[in-house]
């Protein structure tokens, strides 16, 4: 019997997968396209997610650098620059690769970590007895797990099947038309790489520009075409029958901007796509059972400020280890139901933010002066630093002790001076294992009766201000230091009774 089935190859299934191989499990993975799609989707990563990679030694691979990732100096939020260097703690890293070569990296991570990966597997149906759930494919095959994750996108088969329901709400108003394409030299603006249109201005690069008429993005992407994409809110949005095509999308944009932008066709085949509506649905359960979902099968919303890996793939994460655990059977009473306590209210602010950029975004004078005032609030560091930490989710705190401060927060980029010399966390934490960080040596005797689970690094600490850290696998801080007694408790809470 298979362990852990894992429905969808794309970024989220393929997460978990390593996540599960590092720990000692390996999944099968089906993936119902006979080869992958390459079909343009997110074009990069924002958030927490960046630090998230390069502790899983996979920042490298993709950036192709051999520094550790540094925050970004501005983003945007609801069509609005965020200037983060007036912050003196700047939570926002972001990483432009698009997803097909961050799908072609995860798998070949898998494939390194032994994960079998099977492509052209439909699943078409799927039983759950009290040890297994029986899934049924489409060439007739008959496979049985003894856990089934649905990582199969927002029309996820593997949720209907399971019978899960997807409340939320469905908005037809707005029309997005987005290509890849070619413009003029003499209309790239040589400072900024902005879009230089005569009669209106600049639109800067990377960024949401609102007009009266609707929104516009100009994304010049190094060493690959650039795309242009706009949104409005028509009174009679088109249907599908009718084909994107270019001339569509620069009529568009002289609707959005009121003067014309002259484009072409890229080199090559291109993204040439127009969407009406969007959804935001969060399930109704993440677990039924021995089914569980991650990614868009458990949530979906707007794609304002890109927020769609960065929650994904920490679901990936955070589901991994717990998942590991009670297939293994040390997991503690309850661990593998923390995976929706924790991660549904963080989709539920995703979904809150999201949402105040779709409306801040809008048409209409009455939402022009609700961004008046926004833009005066946005200038007061506090204000940008709240907003800061929200789209990168670096205000993320899962259940912990109220009075231990660092518990239940991203665990702060440590170096350990052991004997061997400095060591950042992100070097300790490529294996997925807790890790115990003790600067006094005073608590690996407490660790001891789990060193099956996790390992004791001891010396120094630089970048915290606490003499000892329990990080957990998602590299979440489960405990800091105190009482040898609230370690002992907090071992047993989150990896078990020790053998």
């Amino acid at each position: 019997m298979i362990d852990v089935l894992i429905v969808g190859a794309g970024p989220n299934g393929l997460m978990l997968a390593c996540e599960l191989a590092l720990a000692g499990i390996h999944p099968v993975v089906l993936e119902r396209h006979a080869t992958p799609t390459g079909e343009p989707r997110a074009n990069g990563l924002v958030g927490q997610v960046v630090r998230l990679l390069d502790r899983r030694d996979l920042y490298a691979r993709l950036s192709g650098e051999s520094t550790p990732p540094s925050p970004r100096p501005a983003f945007v939020f609801g069509a609005f620059p965020l200037d983060l260097t007036m912050l003196a703690d700047n939570p926002h890293y972001a990483l432009g690769v698009p997803q097909a070569q961050l799908e072609a990296a995860l798998a070949a991570r898998a494939a390194e970590l032994g994960v079998d990966l099977r492509r052209g597997h439909e699943v078409v149906d799927l039983r759950q007895r009290p040890d297994a759930v029986e899934v049924d494919l489409a060439d007739g095959t008959r496979l049985s797990s003894r856990f089934l994750v649905g990582a199969d996108g927002g029309r996820s088969a593997v949720r209907r099947l399971a019978g899960i329901d997807f409340p939320g709400v469905t908005n037809d108003l707005s029309v997005s038309r987005t290509a890849s394409v070619t413009v003029p030299a003499s209309s790239l603006d040589p400072e900024t790489g902005g879009l230089r249109v005569p009669g209106y201005g600049v639109v800067p690069p990377f960024q949401h520009t609102r007009t009266a008429r609707g929104l516009i993005v100009w994304a010049p992407f190094p060493g690959r075409p650039a795309i242009l994409s706009t949104t409005e809110w028509p009174d009679s949005p088109p249907g599908d029958e009718t084909p994107m095509s270019l001339p569509e999308l620069r009529a568009s944009v002289t609707r959005v901007l009121g003067v014309d932008v002259p484009v072409g066709a890229p080199d090559g085949p291109g993204l040439l796509r127009r969407l009406a509506g969007g959804n935001t649905r969060i399930a109704a359960r993440y677990r039924a059972g021995r089914v569980l979902l991650v990614g868009d099968a458990a949530h979906v919303h707007p794609a304002m400020g890109g927020p769609g890996l960065n929650l994904g793939l920490q679901d990936a994460v955070n589901l991994g280890w717990k998942l590991a655990a009670t297939v293994r059977g040390w997991a503690p009473q309850g661990l593998l139901d923390t995976y929706e306590s924790e991660r549904r209210p963080v989709a539920e602010r995703v979904v809150m933010s999201t949402q105040a950029q779709s409306a801040l975004v809008g048409p209409g004078d009455e939402i022009t002066g609700l961004r008046e005032l926004f833009a005066e609030l946005l200038r007061k560091p506090e204000v940008t630093g709240h907003i800061a930490a929200l789209m990168s989710g670096a205000d993320v705190r899962y259940p912990a002790d109220p009075a231990d401060p660092l518990a239940g927060r991203s665990a702060p980029d440590v170096v350990v001076h052991g004997d061997h010399g400095p060591v950042r966390l992100a070097e300790l934490t490529r294996a997925a294992r807790p890790l115990l960080l003790d600067s006094t040596g005073a608590y690996g005797a407490v660790a001891a009766p789990w060193r099956d689970r996790v390992d004791v690094i001891t010396g120094p600490l630089e970048g915290t201000t606490a003499t000892a850290l329990l990080v957990r696998p998602d590299c979440f801080v489960a405990w800091s230091a105190g009482d040898p007694a609230t370690l002992r408790a907090s071992l047993t809470q989150h990896f078990g009774l020790p053998e």
